[in-house]
This record gives structure tokens, sequence and C-alpha cells, in this order.
């Protein structure tokens, strides 16, 4: 039984921004792009989140809720110090690291002898020795897979920890809400509510040719992770899913032929983040599976088209832009992105559970 350790840095950009300047502690912020610039919010803090401020959100609508935010531009350099300093941490505790993003990982402690072995106690040794050195916030989850130790360090955020037992597995999943589950967005839980599935409970006495009618190759995932299986091995080659590259438009753009200009400029900057990602030791090997057109339009909705084996080419991805632009619904398009999708273990599909 694998024991495994989920962190979460704790609104991590603001975090250090407060760190930085203890006038920030007790105010509304967030780092993020300006309103004039249509920027979106990377991250806020937590008086600013009770405003209903989030993430992905666009900086007009944050101040519209916030009009007293405090917006930073931020400093990546000093995000990136924070969080090598912080996986260095990890690293005296255990090998099997698998970071996420400069803020979250994952870490297998099964072979961890530390306090006689107690992922618990690992867990918040490490989140004690993050607040020391760095002195930011950490939020742990701790269970018997990576699914349930991520769902867990959300429980009690900020500066806190759950713990998921083996034996508690089977109870834990039960009452979980099925949005929670990965790769369950809001439309894939509106077709859920719809069924009058609600929680994991509820699909684990499904149909399965129901399912599989409605949701395809997510069927498995969503059948396995509501009895909490789980068994990626966290895994330390940092290999990547995907790659992109996105704008955020200065005015909408209301003709096709404006987007096929900024597509054609989008096109030369995925190519050379591909190029110095393929000379990188997890990029020499890794195939590209699929490539997607991103378009988010005036009315904020947004719309993926992707294909499989599809040459990275502007005549090749004019079909693509194509179909997304005919969702539009006679919106204006306000960013236009460009991604590829790798070939990975991780985008495996699993087999069938008959």
């Amino acid at each position: 039984m694998r024991k495994i350790i989920h962190i979460d840095m704790d609104c991590f950009f603001a975090a250090v921004e407060m760190r930085d300047n203890p006038a920030l502690r007790h105010i509304p912020i967030a780092i993020g792009g300006s309103r004039q610039s249509r920027g979106v919010i990377s991250t806020c803090n937590y008086p600013a989140r009770a405003f209903g401020v989030r993430s992905a959100m666009p900086t007009g609508q944050a101040l519209k809720l916030c009009p007293q935010l405090t917006l930073l531009n931020g400093n990546m350099e000093k995000y990136k110090a924070a969080s090598k300093q912080i996986r260095a941490i990890f690293s005296r505790y255990t090998d099997h690291i698998e970071p996420l993003s400069l803020d979250e990982a994952y870490l297998d402690v099964s072979e961890c002898t530390l306090f006689q072995g107690s992922a618990t106690r690992i867990a918040n040794d490490i989140r004690h020795s993050i607040f020391t050195e760095t002195g930011l916030t950490a939020s742990a989850g701790i269970a018997p897979n990576k699914f349930l130790a991520k769902i867990a360090s959300d429980e009690n955020k900020p500066d806190g920890f759950f713990v998921i037992t083996p034996a508690q597995v089977t109870d834990f999943v039960k009452t979980l809400p099925l949005k929670k589950l990965p790769g369950v967005g809001v439309k894939t839980a509106a077709r859920l509510n719809q069924l009058g599935l609600h929680y994991c409970a509820d699909i684990t006495d499904a149909p399965l040719p129901v399912l599989l009618k409605h949701f395809g190759g997510l069927t498995d995932t969503l059948l396995k992770r509501s009895q909490g299986i789980d068994d990626r091995p966290v895994c330390n080659n940092e290999q990547r899913k995907s790659l992109g590259v996105e704008r955020t438009l200065e005015h909408d753009l209301l003709h096709y032929t404006d987007c096929v200009e900024t597509l054609s400029q989008l096109l030369p900057q995925l190519q050379r983040r591909l190029e110095h990602y393929a000379n990188t030791a997890a990029g020499k090997t890794t195939p590209i599976q699929k490539v997607g057109i991103k378009l988010k339009f005036s009315d904020f909705r947004q719309t993926t088209v992707e294909k499989q084996g599809q040459p990275l080419q502007l005549d090749k991805l004019l079909p693509l832009l194509t179909e997304a632009w005919q969702r539009r619904q006679q919106q204006g398009v306000r960013l236009i992105g460009l991604q590829i999708g790798f070939k990975t273990d991780a985008l495996q599909q699993l087999a069938l559970p008959f």
C-alpha cells in the first residue's frame, strides 16, 4: 500500500508577495494582468477570495467584485526561487517526487523511515520545514494514492492537512461529489446531474452502456476514481502532457481572417517552445499526439477543437480554426490559443472493467 502526500502551497504567488511586503497581508491582493490589457487573475489571497475573486477570472470582473483589490504584476523569478527552495525540502524525505507546477507536488513516502514511517507526521514535518525556512504555508493531503491525496489537500485549506487512511477510502468516496473527479468539468458535471448522478456512490450503480454512451473514454476514469482506485505511480521524470501558447487580444476579433493572422503569429512561438522542450531530457522521446485550437469568445465561452496526428503547419491548422470559429454564435473572439498534447503514459486509456 502506497503512502502518498500531495503538498499544495497556499495562494503561492500572492503568499510570496505578502511575505516580502507585510503591508499586503490583510488586504485583498491578486497577481494578474491589468484591466486595460484584458488580463486575467493568476492567483489571489484569501481576503480577495472572500469577495469572490478567483484564479483565471478576467481582471475587469475581479475589480468589479472587489474595487479595492490591489493588483500586482508578479515576479516569476522570485516565485521560481521559492519553488526551488521548497523542492529541496521535499528531497530530504524522498526521491519519489512528482512536481505538478511551481506550487504543488506529489511525494511517495512509502519507503521513508522517518517518524516510524508515519505519512501524517512526515507531511506535517514537511509543512513545518516549509514555513520555518520560507515563511510560506502549505496544505497537505495524505492518502493511499495520488487522486485521493490531491482531493484531501483541498479539504482543510489554508495551512491544513487531511488524512484518508486505506480503511476510510470506501466511505470517503461514497459521498464525494462527482464534480471533484479529474476530468469532470462544468459540462460533464451538468450531464452527470441530468442523469441523476451526483456522487461517486451513484455512478458505481449506473448501467455501463449508459455511461459509455454519454462519457465514452472518460467512463473508465469515472468508475475507478468513484471506487477510490488510482494505480498511477509518482513519476519524477517531469514529462509534460501538453505545451501551448495563447494570446488575449486587445480588441475582440470579428473577422475570421484576423483570427488566421493571429494564429500565424502564435505558431512560430509554439514551434520555438517545442524546440526548446525537445532539447530537454524529458522531451527527447516524447511524440506529439494531438494539436488543438482554443477560442474564447466575447461572452467568455470557450471551445477547443483537437485532432490527432495533426502536423504543426498553418494550412493544416486552418480546418480546426474554422470549426472553432463556427461555434462563436455571432460573438467576437477575445482569446486564441494553440496547443499540442504529447503521448505519455498518463494519457494511455485504461482497460474498461467489464
